[in-house]
């Protein structure tokens, strides 16, 4: 176990075989991560009040929030999903081969349906639902079209491309998990100067 992944209230991350979660990620209590899914730096995965699930090859990207809603819903995010940079997803549902985009929030009991697609910068308000295959955009969210053939070769395109480039880090030891607090990063710390 290593200081990104915490226990509380007895409940400890399982995170399955080939996910890379990066050093400066944090994944917290009641939260379970699929195969080859990536937590990208600076993420905050907080299962501390409620349950998050992540399935596989979904990547959560650099600076997002994943948190829950104290005794109402737990966040649950399908296969093969992108989440976008500094995305908060807040007790929800995002549902399989979907993608939310960068700096876009979704909140409590939202549901982001399968292949469906959430501009950046958007927000996905409490209770709303973007059906399958809609491509939503605006504060707050609404429907601007079904998603077009460019649209679904992004989403087709995004989640492999962070499979295999979270492959390269694992393989590069750069793995939470792979790396201590004596890794050797090549400055001394008695050559530091603080004034």
């Amino acid at each position: 176990m290593t200081a990104n992944i915490q226990t509380i209230r007895g409940k400890t991350p399982k995170i399955a075989e080939g996910v890379f979660i990066a050093s400066t990620a944090v994944v917290i209590g009641d939260v379970e991560i699929g195969a080859r899914s990536n937590i990208w730096y600076h993420c905050v995965l907080r299962g501390d009040i409620h349950e998050i699930r992540i399935g596989e090859n979904t990547n959560i990207q650099d600076g997002t929030v994943i948190h829950v809603a104290r005794n109402r819903y737990g966040t649950y995010i399908g296969d093969n999903v992108t989440v976008g940079h500094m995305a908060l997803i807040h007790a929800c549902t995002l549902e399989d081969n979907c993608m939310v985009g960068m700096h876009a929030t979704v909140m409590d009991g939202a549901v982001v349906e399968k292949g469906a697609l959430v501009a950046a910068k958007s927000l996905v308000a409490p209770g709303k639902r973007v059906p399958a295959g809609q491509f939503w955009a605006g504060t707050p969210a609404r429907y601007v079209c079904d998603v077009k053939d460019t649209h679904q070769a992004m989403l087709d395109r995004i989640w492999p491309g962070y499979v295999e480039l979270a492959g390269e880090y694992i393989k590069a030891g750069l793995d939470a998990r792979d790396l201590n607090d004596d890794q050797d990063f090549g400055v001394d710390p008695d050559e530091l100067v603080v004034d």
